[in-house]
């Protein structure tokens, strides 16, 4: 079965926000099965354009990672981190296989 992805891209605009928010998401990620596998650290811009900070989370499938999204808790967790920042925010399926 093919995993599921968060991908985020984040310009942060509060940090002290963002830094509550940090410290909620990973718990509820544990909570759901994600898991996170690039969290900021360094990037390049080749082409486009990029944002502050781009953060993936795994999860063991495309609907686990659409479940965790939908849940009330990260409703709640959504509205904090809207606070913190501007972001695009995608779920897409892996490649199965």
């Amino acid at each position: 079965m093919a995993k599921g992805y968060w991908v985020v891209r984040v310009d942060i605009i509060d940090p002290e926000q963002y830094k509550i928010y940090q410290a909620a998401v990973g718990p509820f990620l544990d909570s759901v099965g994600g898991r996170f596998i690039v969290r900021g650290g360094r990037n390049t811009v080749t082409e486009g354009t990029s944002r502050q900070r781009t953060v993936v989370v795994e999860f063991d499938s495309y609907e686990a990672a659409l479940s965790a999204y939908d849940t009330a808790q990260y409703e709640g967790l959504a509205e904090l981190r809207s606070k913190a920042g501007e972001l695009d925010f995608v779920i897409v399926e892996g490649v199965d296989g």
